[in-house]
């Protein structure tokens, strides 16, 4: 069986591995040993934040809108309990977004889900 050199596969996997980790502090971006967990850790955390990120824009928005709707005499659960009672298709991001920029057409949906 013949020799297999495999010195232009290892060497086009390190020049992907450092590309990956350009940027990142000590011995992890210019070490292969430190540099390939520090990679595989930062795409466990990338994955792990996309979701949390979803979990903590949801918390700020019903933050938001139950400021917004005390003003109206109401609390966050009443509103969202009238808004589902009234048919009325919103979500939360889009409810947010409009009691902080537009106020006067977020009162109108509150009155109208009030009645």
């Amino acid at each position: 069986m013949p020799r297999v050199k495999r010195g232009t596969i290892h060497l086009k996997k390190r020049r992907t591995l450092f590309k990956a980790v350009k940027g990142y502090k000590w011995g992890r971006k210019n070490k292969i040993r430190l540099a390939r967990p520090a990679m595989l850790k930062a795409g466990a955390y990338a994955y792990r934040d996309r979701r949390t990120k979803k979990r903590v824009r949801r918390n700020l928005w019903q933050i938001k809108i139950n400021a917004a709707v005390r003003m109206h005499g109401l609390s966050y659960s009443k509103f969202i309990k009238l808004l589902k009672d009234a048919h009325v298709e919103l979500d939360r991001k889009i409810i947010a977004t409009l009691a902080e920029k537009y106020p006067t057409m977020f009162q109108k949906i509150v009155e109208k889900v009030k009645k």
